[in-house]
């Protein structure tokens, strides 16, 4: 998001940007049936930008609406828009994106000020104590065999720990993995892939899963390389996440986050929406 523009009528703002292969190449490394899409923490990432922007920093609720596919070729243009505050205190929030005339909303939010419940951190003792280690070098070709196509950027995990009812987990961005984020979207995805190891009766990674709803998203801190996950169960099929780094310093915390299943025919139809003449 390379520029702002505060809204004068109604106390919000407008920031703007773009996302293309040759711009971020890096996203080239997140890929569903073979098709490039922008994670849905990177829409995460905006929109914790947009509300630390708007003095609401805390993410209430995020609704992902539909997948926003990279083409090979050109740019995609990006919009984020953020209200005045309501009575409430709190600020919507639309991100859109356009190509040629066409634009497309692909998720809406509530920003807030402050979250409602403290997070339950991963414990201080590392690895946890009393927890089954899991074996997870061969996680990422069971990754590409369900569908997903992962690259070195995205290949973040690097050992995790299960109990009932919860996993946790090491990730870690490589070092060329590039700055300019309050949480890396490839870090923060990467603590997302524990979740297939969530149930120790599941049959491999399963079919792809994409994050649908975030619920009290908060950022502590950024610039974290390395988090050291927790992930629970919240019941509904949705789980919560609570994440610090290496030393212990909270990073991030979400209170729901639930997935939806995504098939090949979905991802090719929104795909022919980016076909153009030029």
């Amino acid at each position: 998001m390379g520029a702002l523009v505060p809204v004068p009528e109604s106390g919000g703002v407008v920031l703007t940007g773009s996302v293309s292969l040759r711009s971020q190449p890096w996203l080239a490394e997140h890929a569903v049936f073979g098709t490039a899409l922008l994670p849905g923490t990177a829409f995460v990432e905006m929109s914790l930008r947009a509300g630390a922007e708007a003095g609401t920093p805390v993410v209430r609720e995020l609704v992902l609406e539909a997948p926003l596919l990279v083409p090979d070729h050109g740019e995609v243009r990006l919009h984020v828009s953020v209200s005045g505050t309501d009575e409430s205190g709190c600020r919507t929030l639309v991100v859109r994106s356009r190509t040629d005339e066409e634009w497309t909303v692909h998720a809406r939010g509530v920003l807030a000020s402050e979250t409602v419940d403290e997070p339950v951190l991963p414990p201080m003792a590392w690895p946890p104590v009393g927890v089954e280690p899991v074996d997870v070098s061969a996680l990422y070709e069971e990754f590409g065999a369900a569908g997903y196509d992962y690259g070195p950027l995205f290949q973040g995990v690097r050992a995790v720990w299960r109990t009932a009812g919860e996993v946790f987990a090491e990730v870690e961005l490589p070092q060329d993995g590039g700055d300019g984020f309050s949480i890396h979207p490839a870090l923060l995805d990467a603590a997302l892939h524990s979740l297939v190891l969530l149930d120790p009766d599941a049959d491999g990674v399963g079919e792809p899963r994409l994050p649908f709803s975030w619920a009290g998203v908060s950022l502590v801190s950024s610039g974290a390389t390395v988090l050291r996950v927790r992930i629970a169960e919240v019941g509904g099929g949705a789980v919560s996440l609570s994440a610090t780094d290496a030393t212990g310093r909270p990073v991030v915390s979400v209170e729901s986050l639930a997935l939806r299943a995504v098939s090949p025919e979905q991802l090719r139809a929104g795909q022919q929406n980016l076909y153009r003449l030029e």
